[in-house]
């Protein structure tokens, strides 16, 4: 294992549009994306196929930015989460939670990985949360919500995980202010510090039609033993100016969502 020798590491999560399937010329740009990225561990939603992540991998390699693998495929459906992490970077513990596609039957359970950059460790959740903003949508999420929240709940009671810092990125599909009660349940007993609803300067991730958009993407970390998180760190980055395109043309043909990067203490 190659030795982290920086102070900071940065740790990144985007939604890759991988409904349908991600054509060649899209995988390109998006492999370009991720190298001027450069992120330290990047936390990939949509995923499709779970093999697709070995090709963006090799894409990447050709800007002569490396980074290893982690997925585990979905038991149901074609859209996976998966993570990529530079070598230096420990991923180990990968595994799906039981339980946490609550009551949507097909639905996508969170990834749970032990990481270590450096002297900092954590315990990663990526997650994939139901779509959609009826009432309907919001009370299924409400039930992965609590799975979720009811996991790290339990993982903080847990030896050795009494002290290590929690961490939990990925599509959420909520909004902050209207989808209260998802945010309750995930919180998990109050452990979890949701930094995107107050850290973040920029107030959407998600593109919609017409120019507008939306903050469905998520980002929180535990509430104690999260020190080594840098406040003030988490951004949104704007791939689609790093790209030189507006944010139509990038939703057409990269994805629908922009990336969050936060900035851990690693020393």
């Amino acid at each position: 294992m190659q030795k982290f020798e920086h102070s900071l590491a940065r740790v990144a999560v985007w939604n890759l549009a991988g409904f349908g399937g991600i054509p060649a010329a899209r995988r390109k740009r998006q492999a370009l994306g991720l190298a001027l990225l450069d992120a330290e561990l990047v936390t990939l939603v949509e995923v499709n196929p779970a093999s697709y992540i070995e090709e963006l991998a090799a894409d990447l390699a050709a800007y002569g930015v490396h980074y290893d693998t982690t997925l585990i495929p979905q038991p149901h459906g074609n859209l996976h989460i998966g993570l990529l992490h530079k070598r230096g970077v420990e991923v180990t513990n990968a595994q799906l939670i039981p339980g946490t596609e609550g009551s949507y039957a097909n639905g996508r359970r969170a990834l749970r990985a032990d990481i270590r950059i450096g002297k900092f460790s954590a315990v990663l959740l990526g997650v994939h949360l139901k779509s959609g903003r009826g009432r309907a949508e919001q009370i299924m999420r409400d039930t992965q919500c609590a799975a979720i929240g009811g996991y790290l709940t339990q993982l903080r009671a847990t030896s050795p995980h009494k002290r290590r810092a929690l961490i939990l990125m990925g599509d959420f599909n909520m909004i902050p202010g209207q989808d209260v009660s998802n945010f309750h349940h995930l919180g998990g007993d109050d452990l979890m510090d949701f930094v995107s609803c107050w850290d973040l300067q920029d107030r959407f991730s998600h593109i919609l039609d017409a120019g507008r958009a939306n903050l469905l993407d998520g980002f929180a970390v535990s509430r104690t033993y999260a020190t080594d998180y840098v406040r003030g760190s988490l951004r949104l980055f704007p791939m689609h100016w790093t790209l030189d395109m507006g944010r139509e043309k990038f939703k057409r043909t990269v994805s629908d969502h922009l990336p969050f990067v936060a900035s851990f203490r690693v020393f």
